[in-house]
């Protein structure tokens, strides 16, 4: 796809300074920027590279005045980072307006679809699936019977989203996610073997979640495992049977969520958290990377450790801690000091 310097000024309601015709086919970082490129220069700290870069146009602030010679043509906008954000966004709908349907392909007789389908090669509707309007199914994903999703929906190749599960509008789901598998469930018997407890339930998202590549969401057991508006999952990620995720809480990479844990709204989750199940997180919490939290979690509380205490109290314990073999050699020589006494 290639843009002229006017036509990315009318998108972001810019002004060019240069030449209007000017055209790019790329995105690229300003220090890093060629030919063909567009980039942005919103940070004074690299202020420097537009007096070097190579790219073709780069998207400024309007209050922005040259000192030198430029090569690049200039975007002038109220925001430059906004505005290249926008573009990006912008730039994202174009890429992914994807229409039609591949083939081979299988559809169930029974499935429904809305207007602007794109579905994707080696792609799998099942039975009584429903597909609102512009939802893009990339080649090899599976969406298993009773299935129902929403408008505006992306769903990336390699996707697995199992039978039941409910989707709403807008949500991506990126390659590899598992969406419905069985809840991990098995009763010990006599015998200490395992009988496998049926996962009757199944997964619900609400508008608006984004789910990162190769995560997990279990079904539940019974009910539902519900991920509010807005929740946004990072790769990697292990939500397990009947978890409860508040809106527009965020979660990073490697995190383990045990089952029938409910978490608030507007929650921050580092990478490679570990929580245990059936406790309830409140709402705005944020939680250090590598925590392990195995307690309930009031509204506003800031965790780090494992098991997770106060942010403030492990920060505290952390100075004596990396300071315990001088208090340690300290106290042994009180000890001797005694002794010779």
């Amino acid at each position: 796809m290639e843009f002229t310097a006017s036509q990315i000024a009318g998108i972001l309601e810019g002004k060019v300074v240069g030449d209007p015709e000017t055209a790019v086919h790329k995105l690229a970082k300003i220090e890093e920027g060629e030919e063909g490129s567009l980039t942005f220069l919103a940070n004074p700290k690299y202020t420097q590279y537009i007096y070097s870069t190579e790219a073709s146009i780069t998207i400024v602030n309007n209050d922005f005045e040259p000192e030198h010679e430029l090569k690049t043509t200039l975007i002038k906008v109220e925001d430059a980072y906004k505005s290249f954000s926008k573009l990006l966004e912008y730039y994202n709908q174009v890429k992914f307006n994807k229409s039609g349907i591949e083939n081979p392909v299988f559809i169930s007789d029974s499935a429904k679809y809305g207007d602007d389908l794109y579905l994707g090669a080696f792609s799998y509707l099942g039975n009584n699936v429903s597909l609102g309007n512009n939802v893009k199914v990339f080649p090899n994903v599976y969406i298993g019977d009773n299935v129902v999703i929403g408008n505006d929906v992306i769903i990336f190749p390699g996707a697995k989203i199992y039978s039941e599960t409910l989707i709403g509008n807008g949500c991506v789901i990126h390659s590899g996610a598992i969406i419905g598998a069985d809840g991990f469930g098995f009763a010990p018997n006599a015998d200490g073997e395992y009988s496998k407890v049926p996962q009757t339930g199944n997964v619900i998202l609400e508008d608006n979640v984004d789910i990162g590549a190769g995560t997990t969401i279990d079904r539940a057991t019974l009910g539902s495992t519900i991920l509010r508006r807005g929740v946004k999952l990072d790769n990697q990620i292990q939500i397990a049977h009947n978890v409860e995720i508040g809106e527009h809480t965020a979660i990073a990479a490697q995190t383990g969520i045990a089952g029938s844990t409910k978490i608030g709204k507007h929650c921050m989750i580092g990478g490679q958290v570990g929580i245990v199940g059936h406790i309830v997180i409140g709402d705005r919490v944020k939680i250090q990377a590598q925590s392990g939290v195995g307690r309930n979690v009031k509204d506003d509380e800031v965790l780090q450790g494992s098991p997770a205490i106060s942010y403030g109290d492990y920060n505290k314990s952390y100075v004596h801690f990396k300071n315990l073999p001088g208090i340690v050699n300290r106290i042994q020589e009180i000890e001797k000091n005694i002794k010779r006494d």
